[in-house]
């Protein structure tokens, strides 16, 4: 690497993205075009929130070196970002007829579909990546959220608890689950996710308020009473506070019946 090079990348370690910008600059000036130049002058670019200048930076990379899997990652942030979901996807179609075995882009390209609700396209890139990446749990998590926005609840429960036989830690994921069970009317499974939700993180207040609901629409006043209490010891907005004041003054009063 050279000296300049290494000045370029100290500048850009300090997040010092004027001078590294200028320091990779002086490389494209005496050493020619470079697409992973072009690359880190969009990323610094990009940290500047100058997404504008970043884009053309990452374009002309593209050009330079259409194989080089991290530009299109970068590129997509942009897009992503903005909410440009049909160049997202446009781009990254692009970039999988030129890679087709990059897993990175089949995921990336499958969460686009996912914002620009073309479900059935986002499963079948999904289906790819976990049949080249069997242990990919956030491509699982991603897979249920679809699956169940489509009203497939079978299929957001298996793919949840696939989620879960590999990362068993997440607050999220039970709460998902506890959903897509509800859903299925399956209200004992659902309750028993949410209170490993509420296990995993006490201070997790969607998983409370589903509980206090559950237990108070089974009739059992006592259970919802605790869940609601706690769910009022969570940071909630002034309104929602007072709506649930209101429903404890209800319960207390069913239970003092």
């Amino acid at each position: 690497m050279s000296e300049k090079a290494d000045k370029a990348l100290e500048y850009y370690n300090k997040k010092d993205w004027e001078k590294a910008i200028d320091a990779f600059s002086s490389i494209l000036e005496t050493e020619g075009d470079k697409a992973e130049i072009y690359n880190n002058i969009g990323l610094c670019r990009a940290n500047l929130g100058e997404d504008e200048k970043a884009e053309e930076n990452y374009l002309k990379a593209i050009q330079l070196n259409p194989e080089l899997v991290q530009i299109y990652i970068n590129l997509s942030d942009i897009y992503y970002k903005q909410k440009r979901f049909g160049e997202g996807i446009e781009m990254l179609t692009r970039a999988i007829n030129i890679l087709p075995d990059n897993m990175v882009l089949r995921h990336y390209l499958a969460r686009f579909y996912m914002e620009d609700a073309k479900l059935d396209l986002a499963i079948d890139e999904l289906d790819k990546v976990l049949d080249a990446q069997p242990e990919n749990y956030d491509a699982y998590y991603d897979l249920g959220r679809v699956y169940f926005e489509l009203g497939v609840y079978d299929s957001a429960i298996e793919a949840f608890e696939n989620v879960l036989e590999l990362k068993s830690d997440n607050e999220w994921v039970y709460y998902y689950l506890g959903q897509a069970y509800e859903a299925n009317d399956e209200i004992d499974k659902a309750i028993s996710s949410y209170i490993r939700a509420t296990a995993i993180n006490f201070h997790f207040p969607p998983a409370f308020k589903k509980l206090g609901i559950l237990f108070m629409a089974r009739g059992e006043f006592e259970d919802a009473l605790e869940y609601f209490e706690d769910y009022l010891k969570k940071d909630l907005a002034p309104e929602e506070e007072k709506n649930i004041k209101g429903l404890i003054e209800r319960l207390k009063a069913k239970i003092n019946k």
